[in-house]
């Protein structure tokens, strides 16, 4: 410390020490609000899995690129760039999707 720079009071030190323990407490305090919220979130979803059916007919010539879902239907994306949503009760297939490839 330089000798010409004033000492450093009391009152600002006990500030200073109660400002880095609030600044704890309302860290603290929010890790376990997002905590709260990601379990609370993510508690209901464990018994809606959606399943998926035992087989799926492509049309002939095709392979399933990726697979998405929703609650009554499922899509797959084929390797000749097209979505063939499927109806999940019967199977059978609602649309075909083309998709137009960018130049």
């Amino acid at each position: 410390m330089d000798e010409n720079s004033p000492p450093v009071s009391p009152a600002t030190l006990k500030f200073l020490a109660r400002l880095v323990t609030v600044l704890t407490a309302t860290m603290i305090i929010g890790l376990l609000v997002i905590v709260g919220l990601f379990v609370t979130r993510f508690w209901g979803q464990r018994d809606a899995v959606l399943s998926l059916p035992d087989t799926i007919a492509l049309p002939q010539g095709t392979r399933a690129m990726a697979l998405t879902q929703g609650t009554d239907w499922y899509a797959i994306v084929t390797d000749d760039n097209r979505i063939l949503i499927y109806d999940r009760q019967s199977g059978t297939l609602r649309q075909t999707v083309t998709v137009e490839a960018q130049n």
